[in-house]
């Protein structure tokens, strides 16, 4: 039998502070990273993913502090991305705490860094961040926090990571990102025809029901949710409530 899925709270941390927007912009400040991180993993989250959004447009390092102080209060695993471009920033990151390094910008200027990364620290610490927007026929990936068009297909993009070596594809609806529509589905439904990797679908989630969606029948591995969690809509355990009532299996009780 293959895992349950996961629900997964997501953090964007921009200047240290847990941030929110639409479609990438309009941040607002929703909350503070260690706080928020525990009040979840106390709701039932399986994960935390820690974003620091602005570190590979500011071409800075991830906010090390700042991971350390949330790791800190953590039993659940943390994924860190933002602002990793070499073996040594994965280093830096997995000693300050995190349990996996999401790499997004540098992998695509310079893809044998998962093929590295992967190697030194095995797979499943490397997870390959996909910022997809739209396009005719498809999806194109977007790096630098939303900021940059890479040209490339993000199916296309997903299926060489996986083979590079990364564990897991964190892959965000541009589009869908903070608007509460739900999520991209035939993104998702087009990954995992293509790939064999986990999932983690992000962008988009606005209700429940919307997380139940994207779960059910295997469509994705893991939902992230933020904008519902910081505003206090819903919480972690009645997300999985509403999840386990639509015949989804989830993990830890809800």
């Amino acid at each position: 039998m293959s895992p349950a899925p996961r629900i997964i709270a997501c953090l964007d941390v921009d200047a240290g502070r847990v941030v929110k927007g639409v479609r990438f912009r309009d941040l607002r400040v929703v909350g503070e990273p260690v706080a928020a991180a525990g009040a979840y993993e106390d709701q039932g989250a399986d994960e935390i993913v820690f974003l620091d959004v602005s570190a590979s447009a500011e071409g800075r390092e991830t906010l090390l502090e700042v991971v350390r102080e949330t790791a800190s209060t953590l039993t659940i695993p943390l994924t860190v991305g933002g602002g990793i471009r070499t073996v040594g920033d994965v280093r830096r990151l997995l000693r300050s705490g995190a349990d996996k390094a999401g790499i997004n910008t540098a992998a695509v200027a310079r893809p044998a860094l998962i093929q590295e990364a992967a190697a030194e620290f095995g797979t499943q610490c490397v997870v390959l961040a996909i910022d997809a927007k739209r396009e005719t026929g498809g999806w194109r990936v977007y790096t630098h926090g939303g900021r940059t068009p890479a040209d490339l297909d993000a199916v296309a993009w997903a299926v060489t990571g996986q083979d590079l070596g990364a564990g897991e594809l964190l892959v965000t609806s541009m589009d869908r990102d903070g608007t509460r529509q739900g999520y991209e589905l035939e993104l998702y439904r087009r990954l995992r025809a293509a790939t064999r990797r986990p999932i983690i679908a992000s962008g988009g989630a606005g209700s429940a029901e919307h997380v139940a969606e994207v779960l059910r029948d295997g469509t994705a591995d893991a939902a992230l949710v933020a904008s519902v969690l910081h505003d206090g809509d819903l919480t972690v355990r009645e997300i999985k409530a509403h999840v386990a009532m639509r015949g989804v299996r989830v993990r830890r009780e809800a």
